[in-house]
């Protein structure tokens, strides 16, 4: 690697060039997960139930996971987000305002045996969904 004294501006080229080759860093540098993320970015996002839906768990499980069809406020994105404890999917009606974050699956993706569902419910109508599951709070009426 005859790389002598004054290499120094050839060497910051290219390590400035080969980072482009790293996934992680063009992916980053052009802003592609944002672009690609229903919500843009944020770290939670408020939308509307359209529909509950039963989805089947992969093999080698056998469950219905009970999520619901969410329609994002901020810009109007649908997605599926599933409804974590026991019966939690009873406090949940159409047209509710539900809160949602992500449900922490590697690369962003879906999380254990639940396809396609990359997002989980954190409240219903500003209230806590694992303090109704508890029994802790009831769910207000709008």
């Amino acid at each position: 690697m005859g790389q002598g004294m004054y290499a120094v501006r050839k060497l910051r080229k290219e390590r400035k060039n080969f980072r482009w080759k790293d996934r992680h860093y063009s992916r980053r540098a052009r802003g592609l997960n944002v672009k690609a993320d229903p919500l843009k970015g944020a770290p939670m996002g408020k939308g509307i139930v359209l529909e509950k839906v039963g989805i089947e768990a992969k093999q080698p499980n056998s469950a219905i996971r009970k999520c619901v069809r969410v329609q994002l406020i901020k810009n109007g994105i649908q997605v599926t987000a599933f409804c974590p404890g026991v019966r939690a999917i009873s406090f949940i009606d159409e047209h509710d305002e539900v809160m949602i974050e992500r449900i922490g699956g590697r690369m962003g993706r879906s999380m254990g045996d639940i396809p396609g569902v990359r997002f989980k419910v954190v409240a219903v109508n500003n209230v806590s969904l694992r303090e109704m599951v508890r029994g802790r709070k009831e769910k207000p009426m709008r």
